[in-house]
C-alpha cells in the first residue's frame, strides 16, 4: 500500500487557484480508493455540508478549469483529469466536458479542495485507507508551502540585487538597444531617418541638452517634447519662435529655457555636457537637403563651447 501511494506523486496533483493550493476531486477519490470515484467525495461533502465552507471546498469555474488543464499538458500530466467513474478506462477530457466511449458528452466542472478541506474530508470519508492517505496528502501540502516560500525568498534576493544595480542594467541595454551617431552623411529627401537620428541623440541626455540653432521654430520644440530632461535652446532673436509659443510649451511641459544669441553660425547639441556634435543643417530643416552629423571627440572644443554659452 505505501508502494502505491508513493508511486502516485502527490505534490504533483496539488494546483493553485484563486491563490490557493487544492486538489481535484478525482484525484482525491482516486487517492481514496473511492469505488464510485467523484460521486463518492461529492455525496460525502453534501452530507455534511457544514463542515465545507467556501475556503474549504468550492466547484472551478470554466476559465479556471481551461487553467488547470494548460498546467497539466504543460507538465505532461493530462490523466489528473478523471471521470466521474474513474474506472472507466475509455474516456478523455476535451475542453471542459467529459466523453465517454459511447460519443455522449457530460458537462462536469470539477470541484477542489484547499488543504484544510482535504483534511476536514478525512473525516467524513468511510474508506479503509483514508487516515494514512490524508497524512501523505498533508505532508505534500507542507513540503509544496516549503517549496513556495524558498521560492519567493529567491525571488526577493534576485528582486533586491535587480534594484540595486537597476542603473548599471540600464546603462548596459541603452548601450546595446541604441546605434550611436558618430559621423553619418543624409541625402536629400532622408527626412525621417535624420530627425529619427537627431531624437535618438537628444535622448541620450540624463539631466540636461543644449540645442544652439539659430534658425529655431515651433517644429524644434515638437522634437523636444519627446524629452523628459531639462532643455537649453539658444537660438537667435531674429528667429521664427514666437515667445507664445514658447510660454504655451512650458505650461505643459516646464522643461524649456530659452537663450537669445546672435553669435551663433552652425548648429550643435551638447549631452549633459560631455558629449558635442556638430549638425549641418537646423533641426527644422534636417533631411530637406543633403548635410553631416559629426560627433566632436575632442573635449577642448567642447570646454570653450561651453564657456562661450555660460
Amino acid at each position: 500500500m505505501n508502494e502505491i501511494i508513493k508511486d502516485l506523486n502527490i505534490e504533483k496533483k496539488i494546483y493553485e487557484i484563486r491563490g490557493k493550493q487544492v486538489m481535484l476531486d478525482s484525484d482525491l477519490a482516486l487517492l481514496y480508493k473511492c469505488a464510485n470515484g467523484t460521486k463518492t467525495i461529492n455525496l460525502a461533502v453534501k452530507r455534511h455540508i457544514d463542515r465545507f465552507p467556501e475556503d474549504f471546498y468550492f466547484q472551478l469555474t470554466q476559465e479556471e478549469l481551461n487553467t488547470l488543464r494548460f498546467q497539466a499538458e504543460t507538465s505532461n500530466n493530462t490523466s489528473r483529469f478523471q471521470s466521474e467513474t474513474l474506472n472507466d478506462n475509455n474516456s478523455r477530457f476535451q475542453n471542459g466536458t467529459l466523453k465517454t466511449k459511447q460519443g455522449q458528452n457530460i458537462k462536469y466542472i470539477p470541484h477542489v479542495f484547499t488543504e484544510q478541506g482535504v483534511a476536514m474530508l478525512a473525516t467524513v470519508l468511510r474508506t479503509s485507507i483514508a487516515a494514512e492517505v490524508s497524512i501523505k496528502i498533508m505532508r505534500a501540502f507542507v513540503a509544496m508551502r516549503k517549496y513556495i516560500s524558498t521560492g519567493l525568498i529567491e525571488q526577493q534576493y534576485i528582486n533586491n540585487l535587480v534594484f540595486k544595480h537597476e542603473d548599471d542594467i540600464n546603462k548596459i541595454f541603452d548601450y546595446f538597444e541604441r546605434k550611436e551617431i558618430t559621423n553619418k552623411l543624409y541625402l536629400n529627401g532622408q527626412i525621417y531617418d535624420a530627425y529619427s537620428d537627431i531624437l535618438d541623440i537628444l535622448r541620450l541626455g540624463k539631466e540636461e541638452v543644449i540645442i544652439v540653432d539659430p534658425y529655431s521654430d515651433k517644429y524644434v520644440l515638437d522634437i523636444i517634447s519627446k524629452l523628459k530632461i531639462k532643455v537649453l535652446l539658444i537660438t537667435s532673436n531674429k528667429n521664427r519662435l514666437k515667445e507664445i509659443d514658447v510660454d504655451k510649451y512650458n505650461k505643459e511641459y516646464n522643461n524649456l529655457t530659452i537663450k537669445y544669441d546672435d553669435s551663433f553660425h552652425d548648429r550643435f547639441i551638447i549631452v549633459d555636457s560631455k558629449t558635442l556634435y556638430n549638425l549641418g543643417t537646423s533641426l527644422n530643416n534636417a533631411g530637406s537637403k543633403i548635410f553631416c552629423i559629426n560627433k566632436i571627440e575632442r573635449r577642448e572644443l567642447l570646454d570653450s563651447l561651453l564657456k562661450i554659452i555660460e
